[in-house]
């Protein structure tokens, strides 16, 4: 039996007020007259954060547009861009939530791989390592800092670019950066992270890796959305070891049903992924049923609507496409139902899931 050998991010800072750091630890990297790209989430557009970037000679700051999820046609253009008005750049620091650190991890390595961002969606394709990159997250649940993915919309599917060259060079976890996180996006980052490490504990592919830190990032998630009754500081801390531990955990195993489903509501219909997994996990009791128990139970305890009949509508044809996109996650299907998924999860099955939505 063979060993995945992966890549994990290189440095990661942890504690309050540690982006105070960012100046010191990105110095090394620069290049001569070649700038830092910092894409910092548009929310922070004339907010304090955007002041206490640490800005040397030739540094840029980009807005990026994350109304909707990152897809190719946006990395592509930021890219080439960059790569018109520089050559080339010492590095790119994303600083938001999932989707900005995602839009990093593609630029960067776009800065350095031919072609469009389209052409890397898949496994092990990307042949060249991106620039420096950093990543620093200003929400707390989706993994991306750890990830070895970048999720994209790309013209014909939903997929990352999943490789040894995606992860950050460096991460830094601030807790503090989290503190003003709107109360819904909060809980559907958050369950986005409780819900990788149901899929994970319980998936074909779970190992004493997987299982550490899933268990460790699910008893976070637990602390912070069942037994607090009032969110606090130490709840921005619990959940933002709760992402890294959730995010480690799938690292050596995968997703399942959840995020499957979820990537066919993006790619058609454009639903952020933590709401997309929201919606879907309120539907499987079939799969994981204790723990649909649990997350009701957390959406009703935190007074969150869930969004019901999103499907409600569709024409076959728009069915069709999100079957297509959810059957091409094929290791996301085997860790849930194992090797002979396709015989579990026929497409009439998944068009009646999706039907439920």
């Amino acid at each position: 039996m063979k060993f995945r050998n992966f890549k994990m991010v290189d440095y990661v800072v942890y504690g309050r007020g540690c982006f105070n750091q960012l100046d010191e630890i990105i110095a090394p990297h620069r290049k001569s007259g070649k700038p830092m790209v910092f894409l910092l989430d548009h929310f922070f557009e004339n907010k304090p954060l955007a002041d206490r970037i640490p800005l040397r000679g030739n540094d840029k700051i980009l807005f990026a547009d994350v109304t909707y999820e990152p897809k190719t046609t946006y990395v592509d253009s930021l890219a080439g861009q960059l790569r018109n008005e520089f050559g080339t750049v010492s590095g790119i620091i994303g600083i938001g939530g999932g989707s900005t650190m995602d839009l990093a991890k593609a630029v960067s390595l776009m800065m350095n791989n031919p072609g469009s961002s389209a052409d890397y969606q898949g496994w092990d394709l990307v042949k060249q390592p991106g620039v420096y990159k950093a990543g620093i997250p200003t929400l707390s649940g989706t993994g991306a800092e750890v990830s070895r993915t970048t999720v994209l919309t790309g013209p014909t599917k939903k997929l990352g670019m999943n490789s040894d060259f995606t992860p950050f060079n460096q991460i830094v976890l601030d807790p503090e950066l989290t503190a003003n996180a709107p109360a819904n996006q909060r809980f559907y980052t958050g369950m986005d992270c409780y819900i990788h490490c149901i899929e994970s504990l319980e998936g074909t592919y779970l190992n004493e890796f997987s299982r550490s830190y899933g268990e460790k990032a699910l008893e976070l998630c637990r602390n912070v959305f069942v037994k607090k009754d009032k969110w606090d500081d130490e709840c921005d801390d619990q959940l933002m070891m709760a992402s890294y531990a959730g995010g480690m955990s799938i690292a050596y195993s995968q997703v399942g049903v959840a995020h499957a489903v979820s990537y066919g509501l993006s790619y058609l219909l454009g639903t952020k992924h933590g709401v997309g997994n929201c919606i879907v996990m309120n539907h499987l009791g079939e799969y994981y049923p204790a723990g649909v128990k649990e997350f009701k139970y957390m959406v009703e305890k935190n007074k969150i609507d869930i969004p019901k009949g999103i499907c409600k509508g569709l024409t076959d044809e728009q069915f069709d496409t999100m079957i297509n996109v959810s059957l091409s996650m094929k290791p996301l299907w085997e860790n849930a139902l194992g090797k002979d998924w396709e015989k579990i999860m026929t497409r009439d099955k998944l068009r009646g899931l999706y039907e439920k939505l």
